[in-house]
């Protein structure tokens, strides 16, 4: 019995993200002023309906002594595709993601109307524009979130952090905020070289679907010489947050 009630709760959300990536895909084409308005709570709740159909059970850790800032440059590690849905379902903020994300069928509409920003990693020139154009939307009033990895490394941190995130936050006075992504199922999660539609049915049918995003106080970029002090500073509090979760 308890079988049949979730197999219909899963059918039931999977015509739930149908619907709503129907309405999503409808409304991408309006110009972009309209969109502002009324798509990125729109683009969130697609999210979460993403997650319902997926099965994940997604949890926040707060672990927090100070107020959560009103505006923000959210950083996290990116072990799995999973984060892409996970980060913006519990955030407000506009996202950075490699450029290849907007040639995704379906995925890179709903992406770019949701304002995404983009950056072609490889490319030095584009990094330092994506740099700019972060600054530009913290001017704006608006939080950005991104993985200062530099893309999805798998279960363990990479050897460093980026500068983008760090730069944008010490030249805007706007803090860092930080988040550890840990899955328990972590070596299901992680996403390798595999095919991203492999990847979302892997994620469905895993035994252990469970996401725990663990939320840290804000780090003011005030308190630091120079941008890359700030990013020393969060990649020591990762590797620490790593050993804590992961060893």
């Amino acid at each position: 019995m308890i079988f049949l009630l979730r197999l219909l709760w899963r059918l039931l959300a999977l015509l739930d993200l149908a619907a709503a990536s129907l309405l999503m895909v409808a409304l991408a084409p309006l110009p972009a002023p309209w969109l502002r308005r009324f798509y990125r709570p729109l683009f969130r709740a697609w999210c979460r309906a993403f997650i319902r159909a997926l099965g994940v059970e997604l949890r926040l850790h707060q672990h927090l002594r100070r107020p959560l800032p009103q505006q923000y440059v959210l950083i996290a590690n990116h072990p799995s595709a999973f984060e892409d849905l996970g980060i913006p379902a519990l955030f407000d903020a506009r996202s950075l993601a490699k450029a290849e994300v907007a040639d995704w069928w379906l995925v890179g509409r709903i992406a770019t109307a949701a304002d995404t920003l983009y950056v072609r990693r490889e490319s030095a020139e584009s990094r330092k524009t994506a740099t700019l154009a972060l600054i530009e939307a913290l001017c704006r009033g608006d939080n950005i979130a991104l993985y200062p990895e530099g893309g999805c490394k798998g279960r363990r941190l990479s050897g460093r952090f980026f500068n983008g995130a760090f730069v944008a936050s010490f030249e805007t006075g706007v803090p860092i905020l930080p988040v550890f992504l840990h899955y328990q199922a972590q070596a299901d999660f992680e996403w390798g070289d595999q095919h991203l539609l492999r990847k979302i049915w892997e994620i469905a049918t895993i035994s252990n679907p469970r996401a725990d995003y663990h939320l840290f106080d804000p780090i003011d970029p005030r308190h630091f010489d120079s941008a890359e002090a700030l990013k020393e500073h969060c990649y020591r509090l990762y590797l620490q947050w790593q050993a804590r979760f992961l060893d």
